[in-house]
């Protein structure tokens, strides 16, 4: 037996990987606004291939029960009142995904995670756009970042799962936690992105 060595490429030259076939690859970005479009929507551009699907995903993490939680420790007479308004804002917003210009919790819940939303997925979005992938954006409301992450994965069947591994503000170190949680837990590959 023998083997065969080739010798070293020319300074310069980097070697090509050519795919071949029909891709149909599933990847799935996961995002909070801190990964850098311009690295990360090249590398998915090419995973998902010219027919693949892409999916933007950003978890905003709203914890509901402290307004509620802290108006009962102080037995504020407006928490039976927010209860009323908020079940009568659920009843009649139930066909409005955007409420506009209630003065209930839900509606401004609703505008903040509108707006977070499209400032952690908007440069990725655009990213992709320039370079001719169109994607879908997907939106999770969670206290638990990991987990909503994961039942994305399963509930749309991603193949891969882009992720970074530093957070924005506040946040900056938790989403190390969060990606290492996610790349131990995931039913799909998953590609850390620094």
């Amino acid at each position: 037996m023998g083997c065969r060595i080739r010798p070293a490429p020319e300074p310069g030259h980097r070697p090509r990987v050519i795919a071949t076939g029909r891709s149909e690859m599933h990847v799935m970005v996961a995002t909070d606004g801190a990964m850098k479009p311009e690295k990360t929507a090249p590398l998915v551009a090419r995973l998902a291939g010219e027919d693949g699907q892409v999916t933007i995903l950003t978890v905003v993490e709203i914890p509901r029960r402290l307004l509620t939680e802290m108006r009962a420790v102080f037995n504020d007479p407006a928490a039976e009142k927010e209860r009323e308004l908020n079940a009568e804002f659920r009843r009649t917003q139930a066909e409005n995904p955007e409420p506009t210009h209630w003065i209930g919790d839900d509606a401004v819940v609703q505008r903040y995670k509108a707006q977070r939303t499209e400032e952690a997925t908007g440069p990725m979005r655009k990213a992709l756009e320039d370079l001719g992938v169109h994607p879908t954006v997907e939106v999770r409301e969670s206290e638990d970042a990991a987990k909503a992450i994961l039942a994305a994965i399963t509930e749309l069947n991603a193949d891969v799962l882009a992720i970074g591994t530093k957070g924005l503000g506040r946040f900056e170190g938790l989403l190390g936690s969060i990606s290492t949680k996610v790349a131990r837990l995931a039913p799909c590959s998953v590609l850390l992105v620094r």
